[in-house]
């Protein structure tokens, strides 16, 4: 029988934590949830409530609908659920998106929720933490708020489309950006049109051979 090495270095589960909090854009953690089912990578899953009266409202979903395409979900006010521990194995956690109340109770570290319980975890665990903050105009506050998170290890990346992909609707708008947010956990679900590479601009002429 093998034993596990005790030096640390074996690779985490293949399991992301996806939070979506109740900032507009709940299409991107939705389709997180699909991406993430089609590459084999397991989720886990936290809604704030706030995030229950998004989905009805931007999509034709209902929060069971959600919950269903999480291979695990966690009901918010469960902080003694596994992705609560650091002993729980995760390759990070996403928040799709993040909302300026989650975000600053993230940053002070005053968590009362299990979605920023669980943020706080893959900081504290230094493990990959990616907010898609999702505000605009911000004001100093919020500017402060990104830097102080920055400064904490975390990953702030507002949903903004990429334009030279050339998406031919708004899906394939949100996939590009949940694409390239996947990218920062080294996941390719095929959903990027890369600069360079698949057909797209960015290359030089080769040399005739």
């Amino acid at each position: 029988m093998s034993v596990p090495p005790m030096d640390g270095t074996s690779a985490p589960p293949r399991r992301l934590v996806v939070g979506i909090s109740g900032a507009s854009g709940a299409v991107y953690g939705i389709r997180m949830l699909t991406a993430l089912r089609r590459i084999s990578v397991e989720s886990h899953l936290v809604l704030s409530r706030s995030a229950e009266a998004t989905i009805a409202a931007e999509t034709d979903l209902r929060a069971a609908d959600v919950r269903a395409m999480a291979d695990i979900c966690y009901p918010v006010q469960d902080v003694g659920a596994a992705i609560a521990s650091g002993s729980f194995r995760t390759l990070g956690m996403v928040v799709a998106p993040c909302s300026i109340r989650t975000m600053g109770e993230i940053a002070t570290g005053v968590t009362s929720t299990l979605l920023t319980r669980a943020a706080d975890v893959a900081l504290k665990e230094r493990r990959p933490l990616v907010l898609m903050v999702r505000e605009t105009p911000l004001h100093l506050g919020h500017l402060r708020t990104m830097a102080q998170l920055a400064e904490m290890g975390a990953i702030v990346a507002p949903p903004v489309p990429a334009f030279y992909a050339r998406p031919e609707n708004l899906e394939a708008m949100v996939d590009h950006t949940v694409g390239r947010i996947l990218d920062l956990f080294g996941l390719d679900a095929g959903l990027v049109r890369r600069w360079g590479e698949d057909g797209g601009s960015g290359r030089g002429k080769r040399s005739p051979t």
